[in-house]
């Protein structure tokens, strides 16, 4: 493995890390990297709240090989915690295996912990680096972050639209605008997500499940299914699947559409990220509101000539940013965040 740049191990790292997306809610993504002489000892990531962090599968992960990691360097996506909770701090982990040099990426967005590690390990004459590929470390956090600062998870509105802005195809031409392959990344999103919220006209009319439906993504519980109504509960189809499936107690209802109260309860279920798959009045609603963080549009190459229009809630213009352009089968999905 000819990597020799801190920037080159972190990006190692932050490999790891992706491994944890959609698994660790509460807590975040994380990967650890345990490097020495050039060489690489070991490696961990962070699978789900109460499992061993990243920093302790890796230790762990070199000692099952033999590796000798005393005075070794060990790369980290986020700063290490220094705190007890439902796993033992992993700064204690690290003075313990006598890693001599830590170098991590993205600072831990709580206040109250942010840089206790470097002030605790540096105590400890270890050596400690930051911000080596901070941006790409932030932004495998960014729901997690969010969460911490302001109780509300991070919001993902999702769509397919047609080259002439529509939602839905003409009466008799099938349900789907997009291609099979994007319908398959759409399962990895809802994956990736803790909640997916949707409104009561698309309940109706629709009857989604709004499930995970995919043999090639790891086992967890389905995400909440939160369904926003300007009325009340009584108003929607008791027969409609999210009632009466086998997940049915992983559906909730928000009554007159207060979608700043579904976020917060969702936020309650330590839900770091949603999705919103609803109509273009719903998601209208929450850009207006301010409370996107970011978007996925899948443009369909299809002039459908369909009666709903993409966005009919939204009333003022919408800025986005880190925009991302790719080729989903016959699609084009725009991936951005909202300024």
């Amino acid at each position: 493995m000819n990597l020799r740049s801190d920037s080159d191990w972190m990006q190692l790292a932050i490999s790891e890390a992706q491994k944890g997306i959609g698994l660790t809610s509460p807590n975040p993504p994380v990967g650890a990297i345990i490097v020495k002489d050039g060489k690489l000892l070991g490696k961990g990531w962070h699978s789900g709240a109460g499992k061993p962090h990243a920093e302790r599968e890796a230790i762990a992960n070199a000692r099952a090989q033999g590796n000798d990691i005393t005075d070794s360097t060990i790369y980290v996506t986020l700063e290490p915690c220094s705190s007890h909770g439902r796993t033992p701090p992993c700064t204690e982990g690290i003075l313990e295996a006598k890693i001599t040099r830590v170098v991590y990426g993205a600072e831990d967005p709580n206040p109250a912990h942010q840089g206790n590690a470097k002030r605790l390990l540096e105590n400890q004459r270890v050596l400690v680096s930051t911000n080596v590929e901070k941006l790409a470390c932030e932004h495998l956090i960014r729901a997690f972050a969010k969460k911490q600062r302001t109780g509300l998870p991070w919001v993902v509105i999702k769509s397919a639209i047609s080259l002439d802005g529509r939602i839905t195809r003409p009466p008799g031409e099938g349900q789907w605008l997009t291609s099979p392959e994007s319908r398959n990344l759409v399962q990895r999103m809802r994956f990736e997500s803790d909640a997916i919220i949707t409104g009561g006209n698309t309940i109706r009319k629709d009857n989604p499940a709004l499930t995970i439906r995919s043999e090639q993504l790891p086992n967890k519980d389905q995400p909440w299914r939160m369904v926003l109504t300007q009325g009340v509960q009584n108003s929607l189809p008791s027969e409609a699947q999210i009632f009466t499936d086998q997940y049915a107690e992983r559906t909730l209802v928000q009554e007159n559409g207060d979608i700043n109260e579904a976020l917060k309860t969702l936020g309650n279920l330590d839900c770091n990220q949603v999705m919103v798959e609803a109509g273009g009045k719903l998601l209208g609603a929450f850009l207006d509101a301010d409370l996107v963080d970011e978007v996925a549009i899948f443009y369909a190459p299809l002039l459908t000539g369909g009666l709903d229009a993409g966005f009919t809630g939204l009333s003022g213009k919408v800025n986005l940013t880190n925009q991302e352009f790719t080729q989903i089968g016959d699609d084009v999905l725009l991936r951005a965040l909202v300024v």
